[in-house]
Parts: structure tokens; sequence; C-alpha cells
């Protein structure tokens, strides 16, 4: 599922393939974008550059106009040499950007707008991200000071859901919460209030440590979404790279303990943990999920 570092390598192939060029061609199955394109049309405009903000890529084109696209669950850029056989159905195509030597492809992509510098920065969504965890101005201490003015305000916030919360640390998804929370020894479902500065520190650098390991530079073309290989062990096989996502019921890769697995949060998304290498902290009895 796309996550922060997915964006980041779509980005940057995006970036090299099509970037400063001219665009040749646009098509698109949406009708908001059509329009747009009908009144400003895209062809002849300068591929400015094309960067991400955590889950969010923008295409900067001249003429001040900015395509914004979000991944969701299930969408992905393509890339395709001119004439290129497409490697998913002309039914799951959203938007087609064509410079003279590519195709740029975005299939099943839920949310896709077009804005102006001015329209951006009012939106209610992109300019209110938390600080972008593989952003080269990133630092842990900045990190930290989110996640601590967060729960300051926010006590009763469970930590899964801040982490997942784009607008405190932006780039983290269902899969390096649940790495991330693990790592640093840290039961998912604390109240923030009970969290230490040492243990927000542990989280905000596994998270960058996690999120740069993923976006280690192939430089390859082709399809650049997330095709399966993010990792947070250090083991090169595909069954053994993750701590504890996906793994219900099985023996924890650290003490032998079962993995559990409990939905969690106003959307019902999976967290995993390992409940002895995590303690619960807090008044009760901690939450059991299934193993």
């Amino acid at each position: 599922m796309p996550e922060g570092d997915t964006i980041y390598r779509t980005a940057r192939a995006l970036q090299r393939a099509i970037g400063g060029k001219s665009v040749t061609g646009f098509e698109t199955a949406l009708a908001k974008l059509a329009r747009v394109n009908d009144d400003r049309s895209l062809v002849g405009r300068a591929i400015e550059k094309v960067e991400s903000r955590g889950k969010w890529c923008l295409i900067y084109l001249s003429g001040d106009l900015i395509l914004v696209t979000h991944m969701l669950m299930s969408g992905s850029w393509h890339l395709y040499r001119t004439g290129e056989r497409w490697q998913m159905g002309r039914s799951q195509m959203r938007v087609v950007i064509r410079t003279a030597d590519w195709e740029a492809v975005a299939f099943n992509v839920q949310v896709a707008e077009f804005h102006t510098v001015r329209s951006l920065e009012r939106s209610r969504q992109v300019p209110k991200l938390g600080p972008d965890i593989l952003s080269k101005s990133f630092t842990v201490e900045g990190g930290v000071e989110r996640l601590r003015a967060y729960a300051q305000e926010n006590p009763e916030s469970n930590v899964a859901d801040v982490l997942l919360n784009q607008r405190v640390l932006a780039g983290l998804g269902n899969v390096y919460k649940s790495e991330v929370a693990f790592s640093a020894r840290v039961n998912p479902f604390r109240a923030m209030r009970t969290i230490t500065l040492r243990e927000m520190e542990a989280m905000v650098d596994f998270a960058q440590r996690y999120m740069q390991a993923n976006v280690v530079d192939g430089k390859r073309y082709g399809i650049v979404s997330y095709a399966g290989n993010r990792r947070t062990t250090h083991a090169m096989n595909r069954e053994e790279r993750l701590w504890v996502y996906r793994r219900q019921g099985r023996e924890c890769r650290r003490c032998g303990a079962s993995v559990q697995m409990r939905k969690q949060g106003t959307q019902a998304r999976s967290t995993y943990w390992c409940p002895e290498c995590q303690p619960w902290v807090g008044e009760g009895e901690g939450p059991v999920g299934r193993g």
C-alpha cells in the first residue's frame, strides 16, 4: 500500500523521466481535470518539477498549474516509453501525461486535482501536513517536538493514531505504524500522555531510518510504485522483511511470543504488535488482540 516512501520514489522517477520536458499530450478519465484541460490546455506546458509531500505527489507545470494526486490504498503512477504496452487496463487509467519519450500514467488514483500556487496554499489538506520524514530538512529533534506538542494538546490520543496523523508527521502509513512502534518497544494502544521523550525519540528515529532505507536509489524507470519490497528488518528473504506487520499469530522475531492484531481507530486499520516486547502502560489491562 502506498506510503511516504512509495510516493517519494514515484516523484523521483517522474522527475527523472518527464521533469523539464514539454507536455505533448494529456488524457484523463476524470471530468474535473478534463474541464481544466479544456480551459487551460496542458499541451505545450513545461513540466517544471515533480515532488512528494508525505503521501501527496505534486507535478508543477508552467503557467501556474499544479497536478496534485493522492494514491490512497490502491493508486499508482507508471512510466512507459512511448508506444510501450501498459501493464494495467485502460479502464483503470485516470491520468496520462505524454512527452516526446515518455507516458506517465496514473492508475486507480483516488484523489487528483489541479491547483494554482495560491489555491494550493488555501487547500485544507496538503499545506497543513506535518514535517515530511523524507525531506532533507527533517530532523529527529524536530519530529520529537511535533509529537511532544501534539501529546500536550491531545494526551488521550493513542500512539498508532498519532503516527498515522499526517498533520503531525507526514509519510507514515499503516505498515510503518506497526513497525515503528514495535522497534521502539512502544505498545501502539498507549495514550500519548504515557509516552516518554526517550520513547518519542526512538519512534521518530526508527521512522526516519526505515523510510530512508526504503528509498535507496536504484535509478530505474518502469513501474515506479511500491512492488512489495518494503523492509524494516535486515533480512533479504521476502518472508522475513518485516517485524510484525501481517504476522498475526506467528512468533515474534525477538522473543517468540505470538504477534497480535487488532482493528484500531475510526477507520478500523489493522495494528500488529508483540505483547511481550511492547508492554502495556496505563490504567487497567491492555488491549487484547487476535493471535
